[in-house]
């Protein structure tokens, strides 16, 4: 669940000429707004059908629809395998407005395969499967020499720790804090994400999809007994390049 004042998990993505969100979650549009035009997105990656990762994408909908900014063409939707059933099933609920389909007509829709990967412009997506309570993607993007991988949500995994390598910014989730899961596993501590980081190799590791059980200095210094290099943690709004 989201923190006071803060939004469920999003990630604007920016290469020279791609611009890529990775998951809208509950409260995270309204963010979007304050940084980025989203009528300028070149395409929106789901990695899991859970609410906090991608709920927003329907007050985006209606903003595509009857908001003030307007945009040329559908905007490139990637849900991941059997997402687009789920995502069609919820908006059922929702009353016919005219004779145009509640989705369609402001989102072109996908399901991503993990073993293809997708080019957006300047962008290279490549995914792995995670180790969670329902299938979820793990995302590396590449462009040019730059890279970064978004863990989604996971136990500690080896898939994810691989397509982490050498990444220069790695976002991991420590959902778990200080304390530990027993099975089944589906969540990460932040010393487990500090340990995925090292076993990568990456560059730097930002923390993040966590609640409001510890502060952000606790998280780090739990990350940083496995992990030597530079840590953060996430909140809304940070911005980092690379």
């Amino acid at each position: 669940m989201p923190r006071p004042s803060r939004a469920c998990s999003c990630y604007l993505v920016r290469s020279r000429e791609a611009s890529v969100l990775f998951d809208l979650g509950s409260g995270a549009f309204s963010n979007l707004r304050e940084a980025f035009d989203y009528t300028d997105l070149d395409a929106i990656v789901i990695s899991h059908m859970h609410a906090d990762h991608f709920l927003d994408l329907i007050p985006l909908r209606y903003a595509l629809k009857y908001g003030p900014l307007v945009r040329e063409g559908r905007l490139t939707l990637y849900l991941p395998p059997g997402g687009a059933d789920v995502l069609r099933q919820i908006c059922a609920a929702f009353p016919p407005e005219g004779a145009g389909n509640f989705l369609d007509e402001v989102f072109s829709l996908h399901e991503y395969d993990m073993r293809r990967p997708i080019e957006i412009s300047d962008l290279r997506l490549t995914f792995t499967r995670t180790v969670h309570y329902i299938d979820s993607y793990a995302v590396r993007a590449e462009s040019q020499t730059s890279s970064l991988v978004y863990s989604s949500d996971t136990a500690p995994c080896e898939s994810v720790v691989d397509l982490a390598r050498s990444a220069e910014l790695f976002l991991c989730e420590c959902t778990l804090g200080l304390s530990e899961e027993e099975s089944p596993r589906g969540h990460t501590s932040s010393r487990e994400a500090g340990r995925m980081a090292k076993q990568a190799g990456a560059g730097r590791l930002v923390l993040t999809h966590y609640g409001s059980d510890y502060a952000p200095g606790e998280l780090e210094d739990y990350a940083e007994q496995e992990f030597r290099g530079p840590t953060a943690v996430a909140d809304d709004g940070m911005e980092l390049s690379i």
